[in-house]
């Protein structure tokens, strides 16, 4: 059962959460504050943290990087009241897997904590293929739906990605986008169309035979 710590200063969010998520069928505990979730994190291991942007002592983006050093493989979800493209970029680079935005659905909240235990998985494959380094940049599905869309077209934009991926979040779809641009998997033309690198379709056959190695498991 995947394990998942709800860190937040706000007693009846917590604990609304932890409602929530028991109901989903997650185990669940919970930290008011980033000091107390250290403490946690450093005698448990928690397979996700629902993290809190805006808190006294110790922020959200600042306890990021010492959640990381402590926890590695825990997969860090940040909730804001903030969202912008500038606050996703400093989450993530501190090592967020995802960002979500207050007031949120629980059934998009869910959707993100499933995808982020598979992005855990996803790695924990990768390590055992012993196929770390590019691929490494795929381990977020949002990142790998987009590669898929690359079976079927030699060129993808903005608004139909989103449309494809039903991704109402454009600021989230052009991080990711710019994450595999960063490695280097994708490029744009003239007419800002996205399209696959050389190095992008070599990733592309290794997903292909990635994803078929996963279903004969």
């Amino acid at each position: 059962m995947s394990k998942i710590l709800i860190v937040d200063d706000d007693k009846e969010y917590r604990e609304n959460l932890k409602e929530i998520l028991d109901n989903a069928g997650y185990s669940n505990d919970m930290a008011e504050s980033a000091k107390q979730a250290m403490q946690k994190l450093a005698d448990q291991e928690f397979d996700v943290v629902l993290l809190d942007f805006m808190m006294p002592g110790i922020d959200g983006i600042n306890a990021l990087g010492e959640f990381k050093k402590i926890s590695p493989n825990s997969k860090i979800i940040m909730i804001t009241a903030f969202a912008s493209i500038e606050n996703a970029v400093v989450a993530i680079k501190k090592g967020a897997s995802e960002y979500i935005s207050k007031p949120f659905k629980i059934e998009a909240l869910l959707l993100m904590i499933k995808q982020v235990i598979e992005e855990l998985r996803f790695e924990g494959n990768i390590k055992k293929l012993k196929l770390e380094g590019t691929l490494s940049s795929l381990s977020n599905s949002i990142r790998r739906e987009i590669i898929r869309l690359f079976q079927t077209s030699k060129k993808i934009r903005l608004m139909e990605t989103a449309r494809k991926l039903d991704i109402e979040d454009h600021t989230k779809l052009i991080f990711h986008l710019k994450t595999l641009k960063e490695a280097k998997i994708l490029r744009q033309d003239m007419k800002h169309a996205y399209m696959l690198t050389k190095e992008g379709k070599k990733v592309l056959e290794c997903l292909k035979i990635l994803d078929n190695f996963l279903s004969d498991k």
